[in-house]
């Protein structure tokens, strides 16, 4: 059997000698070089509990595509830590990692013509930059996730690890003993892998099998079980399928399966980064998705899930509960899900999911019947009004009244807002804005989480509004809009909020309006220059260069496109 890639430039004629040559060094014998050449993007990392328990399912992985006839080749691939760089400038380099990545898998892969890849990664941003490289590559490929962490336990409370950010705030707010602040840090993260709520990891993962481009049932597993590993040999037997049937990545990512994958989203609670997320990954496809087409499945999908951040449950008591497969049956029977979609296994969606109840276990309550959602429609909101003529992305969950107007507490920058909450200087019925912190700005959005933390653990979840031009963590619950764009940088009307002025936010209205009039606006913007760039030299700096807005998915092989 001939392939069509680098097993054709290592077969064909004496000039290829010196490549099987090298070959023969890594283990290939005679009768391996007609074999298909499978690269196995392997993220294992020390750096962090979502990276540290990948090893073993690459072993897996390896060992099985050898089983099925195919020559596994495994390369690295970097990855940051949000949880730890978060608060410091280290969180700028998070949604940069993602570009990196796809950057990275795109070298490994078409620098050695492989026949296909397998990606295996933990962290936030290991997700979208995999999906983003599949997708431009259009090699046949396969995401496996490293798996959720189990929770962790302190006087009979599930943890995570925004209970740690939260029990900051609520220190911080003498709210909190200091047996229970360091009971709390202590145990957050008892094992390896990805946090455990329905924060922007699980939010990838899962949304990947509605996609099509994972195995079904293989996201919500906990990283150190057996099972684990077990979905990653399944994955490589998958792949290997995929090759010999040539089914690319956008045989698969298509409009219809993107809807699926944010249908998904929706029903589970999912985090706001989806969003920015699947902007990026169907550019990367050719798709046409827009921040219309996010409210347009908001508006039909109910959230059916009662999930942490704003919820109960975390991701193993949702796997235990029937996990993607059940919540994607759902919504097939009610005619929200596209059954006729590809997945990589060569089968439709309809007919992976043929063997799932259409109603979950009343055994459980994670996951709600249709006709008892915990909300009729979906919580990612796309917000507009004069501060956000492009978009912004409210989550509105776990609220009771999704609507604010208040005098703005204006930062520019991350720190100076978390400095003035720590100093108790927030009060009740304030919108903070906190601008620069944009793809440009920051640069690359950092995540809001310590601010966002400790108002709640301060008691200001439901009372105080924040905007942003930069994102927010999967764990980020409360009155809080991000995304904002043109952002701060680019001379966004959020650069011209004053200290004072009254702005609204109103999910009910998807409205984010600053409450100045056209011709004062104009006044300040006649007067407004742009800031210097924060970095002139090196990564950060030839982001900002490139990167687009956050409406188009803050990506960066747009330049020259209209």
């Amino acid at each position: 059997m001939q392939y069509n890639r680098r097993s054709r430039l290592i077969t064909e004629g004496v000039a290829r000698s010196p490549n099987r040559a090298m070959l023969r060094r890594v283990g290939f014998g005679d009768d391996d070089f007609t074999k298909p050449i499978v690269g196995v993007a392997n993220g294992h990392s020390t750096m962090n509990p979502c990276n540290a328990g990948i090893q073993p399912l690459v072993d897996r992985a390896m060992a099985a595509l050898k089983e099925v006839g195919a020559m596994p080749q495994m390369f690295g691939v970097p990855t940051v830590t949000d949880g730890i760089g978060m608060g410091t400038e280290a969180m700028k380099y998070s949604l940069v990692s993602r570009e990196v990545i796809a950057d990275a898998i795109e070298t490994s892969v078409n620098g050695q013509s492989m026949d296909g890849v397998l990606i295996v990664g933990g962290c936030d941003k290991n997700l979208p930059g995999g999906m983003i490289a599949l997708a431009r590559m259009n090699v046949p490929g396969v995401y496996v996730y490293a798996g959720t962490i189990k929770p962790g336990h302190w006087k009979g409370q599930d943890l995570t690890i925004v209970s740690s950010f939260e029990a900051v705030g609520a220190y911080a707010a003498g709210k909190m003993s200091d047996d229970d602040f360091v009971g709390i840090e202590k145990n957050a993260c008892p094992t390896t892998g990805a946090c455990g709520g329905m924060y922007t990891a699980n939010t990838m993962s899962s949304s990947f099998e509605a996609l099509g481009m994972s195995v079904l049932g293989s996201s919500q597993l906990a990283c150190p079980d057996p099972e684990k590993a077990d979905s990653a040999a399944l994955s490589a037997k998958v792949l290997y399928n995929a090759i010999v049937h040539d089914i690319k990545p956008r045989d698969i990512i298509t409009k219809k399966a993107i809807e699926n994958a944010m249908s998904l989203v929706m029903a589970t609670g999912g985090s706001t980064n989806a969003v920015l997320h699947y902007l990026a990954i169907a550019s990367a496809a050719g798709v046409a998705w827009s921040l219309d087409d996010v409210e347009r499945i908001r508006r039909r999908v109910p959230v059916l899930c009662d999930l942490k951040p704003s919820g109960r449950f975390v991701a193993v008591d949702f796997n235990n509960a029937g996990g993607v497969p059940q919540v994607l049956k759902i919504l097939l029977e009610k005619n929200l899900l596209h059954g006729d979609c590809l997945t990589i296994t060569g089968k439709t969606m309809a007919e992976e999911l043929a063997a799932v109840p259409t109603e979950p276990s009343p055994a459980q309550e994670v996951i709600r019947p249709f006709d008892k959602p915990l909300y009729s429609e979906g919580h990612l909101a796309i917000l507009r009004g004069n501060l956000a003529t492009e978009g912004a992305v409210a989550k509105i969950t776990g609220l009771k009244n999704p609507s604010i107007t208040g005098p703005a507490r204006v930062f520019d920058s991350e720190a100076a807002c978390m400095e003035a909450i720590m100093a108790r200087r927030i009060k009740d019925g304030d919108v903070i804005v906190i601008r620069y912190e944009g793809p440009k700005g920051g640069p690359g959005m950092q995540e809001m989480l310590a601010p966002t933390s400790a108002l709640i653990g301060q008691g200001l979840g439901e009372t105080v509004g924040l905007i942003t031009d930069g994102r927010f963590s999967g764990g980020t619950w409360g009155m809080v809009v991000g995304h904002v764009a043109p952002e701060a940088f680019v001379g966004g009307a959020i650069a011209l909020i004053e200290e004072g002025d009254s702005i609204t936010i109103d999910a009910h209205k998807l409205l984010i309006q600053l409450n100045v009039s056209d011709q004062e606006l104009a006044v300040r913007r006649a007067k407004w220059q742009p800031p210097a760039p924060r970095y002139t030299k090196g990564l950060l700096a030839k982001y900002m260069r490139l990167v687009s807005s956050a409406s188009e998915g803050a990506i960066t092989d747009n330049v020259g496109e209209s």
